[in-house]
């Protein structure tokens, strides 16, 4: 005959005196909130990947729920090995589990067979070993509590923190990784919330384990409804699921058949007319209400995505350019180096023809790396990949740099480059390297574009203000040009025409720069043919 422990036979396999009121208010309604949730987002979901593996994961609970109520129950040994060994075998389950949900939803691909097959490998060793004393060796008939050995007491555990390790890696990585900060939000937030619901569920098993204090254990109830508010959260705050349209029918058409049965009741006419009034009213009214909350997500949804595809287009195109003008950066340094061998001899003696030939070249060379140094001193600048070094400068020290640095350009196209810069400090704070690229830009845009004449710089102080100007007699510009000159690729209608390697991106760095110095910048003329005036207005330190 078979020993018993000390208390009567289950009744309904749940109620005995050994079960505390309590575990029945704490497992019964996580159960049906489990199950409620995860059929509502499997329905939901359209039975995607995330929603079948979130139902799993509600009906893996359940039962896990279920059967510990029957282990608290039951005094038979031989009822408290086979549940208890299928708690064993469920719960690390539900860890692998919620580490694929985890990878999908971050993702949004399916694991590749291999790590599937790891997974199962990682695994493997619970099942293979279930029915082994290595599993459970006995039962304690004192309190109907199973004798756990290595893989319950140990291996399990272990299994569970390499899940809870890499799901928190991947959030860690996808994080630095995706540009786009909605996206990270709601990773992070739907890791968290998978995250606390393991942790909470094993850590009352864990406590079990260790101390034999079962009545703790059921504090990983609590992880369940932990993760249906995280869920809940994203649902409202991110859409994540349709569930807003769902909630709104219910509401709606819950209303319905509530006012509608109270059809059945009135006795009165008017009673009659008005329930009967306000039941189509509410038909009417819902039909519309659910019309407009279904446009309502379908257009969220649609920009949601654009937004998507919008950062991952950006961030693509910057991959593009950077990795377009490296290369084109490293054929221009080559040609570089031979030009300048051809004029200083490296390779031998050559005609004077050769060498004009070669300074020509090695003049394009110089240009074409300026203007790849520009577009990726552009991306940098517009992406805030730009560090900058703010100090105490002299602005006007800073001027005359510029202009002794631009006049020989001018000089070799007859250019005559003045100056009327007044007395004064000229003290700011900013960066001297970013400045002084933006002050070269618009001496060397000036004597691009000037054909003969004078280039004037200027600089004076006004009411804490100082404004730094280059004018000169060149091609001038248009009202249009003026509305495109410092925007990403914005150029005049006619510069192309003087300047073949005009890229647009040179007036679009300085203002990505005075931007940054929070100050403006801004261009002048009074047509075509007539000259241009720039201007930066910067803070006085």
């Amino acid at each position: 005959m078979m020993q018993l422990c000390p208390w009567e036979d289950a009744l309904y396999f749940v109620y005995s005196s050994n079960v505390p009121t309590l575990f029945f208010y704490s497992h019964i309604p996580a159960i049906v909130v489990a199950l409620l949730t995860g059929f509502l987002i499997f329905y939901k979901s359209e039975k995607s990947k995330i929603g079948t593996t979130l139902l799993i994961i509600s009906l893996l609970f359940s039962i896990w729920s279920f059967v510990d109520l029957i282990l608290w129950s039951t005094n038979r040994p031989d009822v408290v090995m086979f549940f208890w060994s299928m708690q064993i075998l469920i719960e690390p389950l539900i860890y692998l589990l919620g580490f694929y949900m985890t990878y999908v939803f971050i993702k949004n691909v399916d694991l590749s067979f291999k790590a599937k097959i790891l997974l199962v490998l990682l695994y493997s060793p619970v099942v293979v070993l279930l029915s082994s004393q290595y599993n459970l060796s006995g039962v304690d008939l004192a309190y109907c509590t199973a004798v756990e050995g290595f893989v319950a007491q140990y291996f399990t555990y272990i299994i569970e923190s390499i899940f809870i390790f890499a799901i928190i890696s991947l959030v860690i990585f996808e994080s630095i990784k995706n540009p786009i900060v909605i996206r990270k939000r709601e990773i992070l937030i739907f890791a968290l919330g998978v995250i606390l619901f393991l942790i909470a569920f094993s850590s009352g098993n864990i406590i079990g384990s260790f101390t034999n204090n079962w009545n703790l254990a059921q504090i990983g109830l609590i992880g369940m409804p932990i993760f249906i508010v995280f869920l809940a959260y994203l649902i409202v705050k991110f859409h994540t699921f349709n569930v807003k349209l769902f909630a709104t029918q219910v509401l709606v058409w819950g209303s319905a058949i509530l006012i509608g049965s109270q059809l059945f009741f009135v006795k009165t006419p008017i009673n009659m007319i008005l329930t009967s009034f306000t039941f189509i009213a509410m038909i009417i009214g819902g039909t519309l209400l659910i019309k407009s909350v279904k446009k309502e997500i379908q257009q969220k949804e649609e920009l949601y995505q654009l937004n998507i595809e919008l950062a991952y287009s950006i961030q693509q195109r910057e991959s593009l350019v950077h990795l377009v003008t490296h290369k084109v950066k490293s054929s221009f340094t080559r040609t570089k180096y031979i030009f300048a061998g051809i004029i200083d001899g490296t390779f031998g003696n050559v005609s004077d023809e050769v060498k004009k030939i070669a300074s020509q070249g090695l003049e394009s060379d110089n240009m074409g790396i300026e203007t790849v140094d520009l577009v990726l001193n552009a991306a940098n600048l517009q992406k805030g990949g730009v560090k900058y070094d703010m100090k105490n400068i002299d602005f006007k020290e800073l001027v005359f740099k510029s202009i002794e640095d631009k006049k020989i350009s001018a000089e070799k196209k007859g250019l005559e480059i003045g100056t009327d810069i007044k007395e004064g400090e000229y003290h700011i704070w900013g960066d001297t390297f970013w400045l002084k690229e933006a002050l070269n830009n618009l001496i060397e845009n000036s004597v691009k574009y000037t054909k003969e004449g004078k280039i004037m710089i200027g600089l004076e102080k006004k009411n804490n203000k100082i404004l730094f100007s280059v004018k000169d007699n060149g091609i001038g510009l248009t009202s249009e040009d003026k509305k495109v000159l410092f925007t990403e690729g914005g150029r005049g209608k006619d510069s192309v025409k003087v300047n073949v390697d005009s890229t647009g991106y040179g007036l679009y760095t300085v203002r990505l720069v005075v931007d940054s110095h929070k100050g403006r910048v801004w261009a002048e003329s009074e047509g075509p043919g007539k000259g241009s005036q720039f201007y930066i207005e910067l803070d006085a330190a």
